[in-house]
């Protein structure tokens, strides 16, 4: 399912329902909204749903808004978070923003400020799924690749590029080294001495990288994918993608799919 989920909680019924009504209008479907009518009820709903946005009220029996935060973030759920509050002493303002909270948004709340305070919210968490999206897809030897000794590397800097642009080709070592200029073997002792790397597991490695950034953000299947990524047959890019991954690009799709916001 790919709706993402916006939780309002406030203890007045009037101000939750009014909130979800607007809210409900904005989103025109493509947002869950929930509500809870007090902090108890909140973590459970975390608990079961993941919630991308939380609307909070600070001023709640029981569990306040600041302690509602509190526990979210030990249970390690981090939302981002805008609160809603009738009281403006500074303190909580402070408390708030050292929680991580982006907006702080005073009752009565126009409907106006409300919609601009979420799609404010919408923007960070598309910038949150894309530093996740990098983090999972990220290749450590292929970044060091890329940071190896600048010096004397025009050639091996050309050279990456073309393989990064052409992935979904066949690519021979003897192709990239007729682009570059040079002789195949001398590229490829250049190659290693520089990425780090052979050539064969650069590319290898590129396209892997490239088949789980495809697996994670579309729904292609599993044989688009492996032509996307420069195999002739899903069999042989399965059998590689395991080598590398140690899982099938099905079970990594069902364990990592995070889809944009």
């Amino acid at each position: 399912m790919n709706t993402k989920t916006i939780l309002i909680v406030d203890d007045e019924p009037r101000t939750r329902q009014g909130l979800k009504k607007n809210l409900d209008t904005w989103a025109n479907g493509n947002y869950q909204i929930i509500t809870a009518s007090n902090g108890e009820e909140a973590i459970q709903l975390m608990k079961e749903n993941k919630v991308h946005i939380l609307i909070t009220d600070i001023r709640m029996p029981e569990i306040t808004g600041l302690e509602l935060l509190k526990i979210a973030k030990e249970l390690n759920i981090f939302p981002v978070i805008i609160v809603i509050s009738a009281y403006s002493e500074f303190e909580y303002a402070q408390e708030a923003l050292r929680l991580g909270v982006i907006n702080y948004l005073l009752k009565p709340i126009s409907k106006k400020a409300l919609i601009e305070a979420v799609e404010e919210a919408v923007k960070e968490v598309k910038k949150k799924q894309r530093v996740g999206l990098i983090e999972k897809v990220v290749d450590t030897k292929l970044v060091d690749a890329n940071t190896q000794n600048p010096s004397n590397r025009e050639p091996i800097r050309e050279a990456i590029d073309y393989i990064n642009n052409n992935l979904k080709n066949e690519l021979t070592q003897k192709e990239v080294a007729d682009h570059v200029h040079l002789n195949p073997s001398y590229l490829s002792s250049l190659f290693k001495e520089h990425v780090k790397l052979t050539f064969s597991e650069y590319v290898t490695r590129r396209r892997i990288q490239r088949a789980k950034e495809l697996l994670m953000t579309t729904n292609l299947p599993i044989n688009d994918i492996a032509e996307e990524s420069g195999y002739k047959t899903a069999k042989y890019f399965i059998k590689i993608f395991r080598e590398l991954e140690g899982v099938t690009p099905s079970a990594y799709r069902k364990n990592n799919n995070e889809k944009a916001f």
